[in-house]
């Protein structure tokens, strides 16, 4: 399977954020990857849907919103609205609410049109969130705590990474996304790929490369 890469634009300067948008879409990136944070659910803030609609227009990539939030089933139609291509939520945040919050929540992202995602922290279990694998387009593996950026991997998030997949396939879905988010660099991209994950988040990597296509096109390769 092609692995695609999800630059995140956490790593990007917001001051010049149209031009981080047209930079990595021509650096060959597969996805734009949108951190989400609310100061709640991970200390810091970062942006929200008004972000997405501003940078919609800019790139005919899927904007991949990750939704680093408390109450993430309030948030939905405004990213929806944006623009959003898909939507991810954590485990996390919806075990707070309740035992069918993430479910609701997966099913609401659906009912906009919008593709839909559960995400696990690195000490979560990805089983956690097996009964939800038939709803999702994508599985994020948080590979670094959520938070902030430039964070160092976790190597043992690659048993998550490959635990996803291996389920993916057993229940007939060998070509779900899995995603991995956090410390992903050019010299440890092949073992996580090897691991299962498909979709690499690349923040640092790319916004800090002297030559953010070569190392776009060697996270991929």
């Amino acid at each position: 399977m092609q692995a695609k890469i999800a630059p995140s634009i956490l790593a990007a300067d917001f001051s010049e954020m149209g031009a981080a948008i047209r930079m990595i879409q021509s650096a060959g990136a597969g996805l734009v990857h949108c951190d989400v944070m609310d100061g709640s659910f991970v200390e810091p803030i970062t942006f929200g849907g008004q972000m997405i609609k501003n940078i919609r227009p800019l790139t005919k990539l899927p904007l991949d919103c990750h939704l680093m939030v408390e109450h993430p089933k309030t948030q939905i139609k405004f990213f929806a609205d944006a623009g959003a291509d898909i939507i991810t939520v954590h485990y996390e945040a919806c075990k707070k609410i309740s035992a069918d919050y993430l479910k609701e929540t997966l099913g609401l992202i659906r009912s906009y049109g919008v593709k839909c995602g559960a995400a696990v922290n690195p000490d979560v279990p990805v089983e956690n969130i097996f009964d939800v694998f038939p709803l999702c387009d994508m599985i994020v593996i948080m590979s670094v705590f959520p938070g902030y950026g430039g964070q160092k991997f976790i190597p043992a998030t690659l048993e998550n990474m490959k635990k996803a997949r291996e389920y993916a396939i057993r229940i007939g879905r060998p070509d779900l996304d899995i995603e991995a988010d956090g410390g992903v660099t050019v010299e440890n991209s092949a073992a996580i790929k090897a691991a299962g994950a498909n979709v690499l988040v690349a923040g640092s990597a790319v916004f800090r490369s002297a030559d953010p296509a070569k190392t776009i096109a060697e996270l991929g390769r």
